[in-house]
């Protein structure tokens, strides 16, 4: 019995576009939960006095939370990684969900010093060694080919859009509780935790329901026994991914120079007061969809590659701009030129880590792969602070922040010329097949 031919075609572009649709669905519910897994470990970003009066804990006492917190994300990223190569990546995004959450609740009763120390180990587990490198693995294995950048870019812009979001209902919960209704600012805080807590718990379950994409389905390779040490040789004799390491590295030191503008806005040279220094770098958060999206897009319609060396220059030379900003004397055009830099830096955030695929990385070796890059790229985490710290304290006023913003324009440039050498390997590859 022959089949019909117009029939067969429609079926299958029928089943594509299913695909698609699916593929899209898994990305959104991935964008909702990096954009809720993280804030609750980083409510002090808006309420550290009310944290520090319903903990009955000092400002000592939370710093060595977030120590704790950092240093076990470090050791974490590559064990995350090997760790997302033998358990399903869905199954690890929805355990770190639930639990997340539900070390949320336990935080909600604001708990001794000794449990907040427990919660915070805990908590860098469950968006450490379980959820980070499964969730940038998951969102590669969803992705087309011609899709990476996209979808890359929707997870780290749309993440950014769905934290500010959440940020400013849980401001105007605390607000409701503690203003309108006269409740105690313990009571209030235990509602924003109670938000973020009910919502990791919830999408956790949604994601564990949810079946996998077809072209998920594919991807997935059989977990098999296999020595630890030799994949990791495989992987440090791969120069690609020396280049990715290296410009994750440079990238993401271009992210930490925006935690200081506000600072060095408001210096006296500069002349912006609190309030418009506050404003212009909360401005420059909403730029992070822009970049992230619109850089995504724009590396699948021309080259990933193109898009991220243009971001690494352009940063560069803006930071260099930003440098001079107590002789340029317009605090408009100042502006422009941070929203510009936020711009560009999240479209590099939202673009490095779709060239992994570039990086002709084994299937079943992708996640211990993540891992290895994570720990050259974020290592800036433990470097960073101490050297703004120095730069700011033996050079006071704008000289300490002209200073390390050269530098991290310089770290900026090395990033350019690594993906330049990314994509020339890449072009004599492609030449050569």
């Amino acid at each position: 019995m022959s089949s019909n031919p117009a029939q067969s075609s429609r079926s299958v572009a029928a089943s594509r576009e299913g695909s698609r649709a699916d593929r899209y669905i898994q990305l959104t519910l991935l964008v909702l939960a990096a954009g809720a897994i993280y804030p609750i470990l980083y409510l002090r970003q808006v309420y550290q006095p009310t944290m520090l009066e319903v903990f009955h804990i000092t400002e000592s006492q939370l710093g060595y939370l977030y120590s704790a917190l950092g240093t076990i994300f470090l050791v974490c990223y590559l064990p995350s990684g090997w760790l997302a190569d033998r358990i399903a990546p869905r199954v690890l995004i929805s355990f770190s969900l639930i639990a997340t959450g539900a070390l949320g609740l336990w935080y909600s009763t604001a708990p001794a010093f000794g449990s907040l120390i427990v919660i915070f180990g805990c908590w860098g587990l469950t968006t450490g060694l379980t959820f980070w490198a499964a969730i940038i693995k998951r969102v590669q294995m969803i992705a087309g080919t011609d899709e990476q950048g996209r979808f890359f870019g929707f997870l780290d812009g749309g993440r950014g859009l769905i934290e500010a979001l959440l940020a400013t209902i849980a401001i105007s919960l605390f607000a409701w509780a503690t203003q309108t209704h006269g409740e105690s600012t313990a009571a209030g805080f235990r509602l924003v935790v109670y938000m973020y807590a009910f919502l990791c718990i919830g999408l956790g379950v949604v994601l564990g329901l949810v079946r996998d994409p077809v072209a998920v389905e594919a991807k997935e390779t059989k977990r098999r026994d296999s020595n630890v040490m030799r994949d990791l040789a495989v992987l440090l004799k791969n120069p690609q991914l020396w280049l990715l390491a290296a410009i994750v590295f440079c990238g993401y030191q271009v992210f930490w120079a925006t935690y200081s503008f506000s600072a060095y806005l408001h210096e006296q040279e500069i002349g912006l007061s609190v309030v418009a220094a506050g404003f212009i770098t909360t401005l420059k958060l909403w730029m992070r969809p822009i970049g992230g999206i619109g850089g995504g897009f724009l590396g699948d319609r021309f080259s990933k590659t193109s898009v991220l060396v243009f971001a690494l220059f352009a940063a560069a030379a803006a930071l260099l701009v930003l440098m001079a900003a107590p002789s340029i004397g317009s605090h408009a055009v100042i502006a422009v030129v941070v929203l510009f830099i936020g711009v560009m830096t999240y479209a590099i955030r939202g673009l490095y880590w779709s060239l992994l695929d570039q990086c002709k990385v084994p299937p079943e070796t992708m996640g211990l792969a993540i891992g290895l890059v994570s720990v050259i790229g974020y290592s800036p985490d433990a470097v960073l602070p101490l050297i703004n710290g120095y730069l700011t304290q033996n050079y006071p006023g704008v000289h300490g922040y002209q200073l390390y913003f050269g530098y991290i324009a310089c770290m900026s440039v090395l990033g350019g010329v690594a993906g330049l050498v990314f994509k020339h390997r890449l072009d004599k590859q492609e030449a050569q097949a």
